[in-house]
């Protein structure tokens, strides 16, 4: 069963649909990755799934259980979390103290939670003292997705993590991914970085004008000829 299903959704701001009839589906042990031009609905697709905007039409599951316009707070209880793309870190605090951040809706001892997120990001440990604003781009992405680990999600929603990063730090990133993937947690991210991404995807959803253009698994779209020309650069 799809740990998070999407149908037909319909939303955006002030009355204007961004969104015309989105489908994704990822399982738990998947990698789901958004591509398409700007102005395609990418980001705007995980804030409607992740309570941030209405969502006008269709249906979106988390486990089977329908979650559409649902609070981000609640949606946090039942084990989503949501990494956007900017001021995704307290900069004046410590590592540590933003990943404990993370876990302010726990109410049991959350410490092998934080061992494990170390585990995840290794470089976070030597500077667990150090404040997040000290930090590499790079570095700071890593607490941003470490501060979201901590709840134990079962669906991690990522908006750009590669965004303004070195070719060192990305290709780090999509390393931590796929090792927090393996560990039992769904993904669903947004990339502008599309080539590089679908590699690592098992399900790639591409966006144009607010709908699906193509779905299918990442390999097959970065080896389907109109893809690759119309987005993916040739």
């Amino acid at each position: 069963m799809a740990v998070l299903e999407v149908k037909n959704i319909h939303g955006g701001y002030g009355g204007m649909n961004i969104l015309n009839g989105v489908d994704i589906s990822i399982e738990q042990e998947q990698i789901g990755v958004i591509v398409g031009p700007n102005g395609a609905g990418k980001s705007t697709c995980l804030k409607a799934i992740f309570g941030l905007l209405n969502v006008t039409e269709g249906s979106i599951r988390l486990r089977g259980e329908e979650i559409r316009n649902a609070a981000p707070e609640e949606l946090v209880r039942k084990g989503m979390a949501f990494v956007p793309q900017e001021k995704n870190v307290f900069v004046s605090l410590t590592v540590e103290e933003n990943l404990q951040m993370g876990a302010f809706s726990r109410k049991d001892d959350f410490r092998h939670m934080l061992e494990r997120v170390y585990e995840f990001f290794p470089p976070l440990k030597e500077k667990r003292h150090q404040a997040a604003g000290e930090l590499s781009g790079g570095q700071r992405q890593m607490v941003a997705m470490g501060r979201a680990l901590m709840i134990e999600p079962s669906v991690l929603l990522l908006d750009e993590p590669t965004a303004g990063l070195s070719p060192l730090f990305m290709n780090e990133i999509f390393d931590r991914i796929i090792t927090i993937n393996k560990a039992g947690v769904g993904i669903l991210m947004v990339e502008q970085h599309a080539r590089q991404a679908l590699k690592i995807a098992h399900k790639g959803f591409v966006l144009a004008g607010g709908m699906n253009r193509f779905t299918d698994t990442g390999h097959n779209l970065i080896h389907d000829p109109e893809v690759a020309k119309s987005f993916l650069g040739g």
